[in-house]
């Protein structure tokens, strides 16, 4: 079986607030690219759970308040 290779190669799934809109996003890991907008925290987390489960990368969750914001929490 072939490695994978590239910058998304073993990436694993961001989650997090953008400043501009307060709009949650979600992105790879070693990528620019949003993958995909969300009003809300629950909707991006059960969206990018259903594709954790299905391609098996890990999902980082980042904090989008107090002292930890923009930290990965999860």
């Amino acid at each position: 079986m072939a490695e994978k290779k590239g910058p998304t190669a073993g990436a694993a799934y961001h989650l997090s607030k953008r400043k501009e809109d307060n709009k949650w996003q979600v992105f790879l890991t070693g990528s620019d690219k949003v993958i995909k907008l969300f009003d809300t925290k629950a909707e991006a987390e059960a969206w990018v759970k259903d594709r954790s489960a299905n391609t098996g990368r890990a999902v980082l969750v980042h904090a989008s308040k107090g002292k930890n914001k923009g930290k990965i929490q999860k």
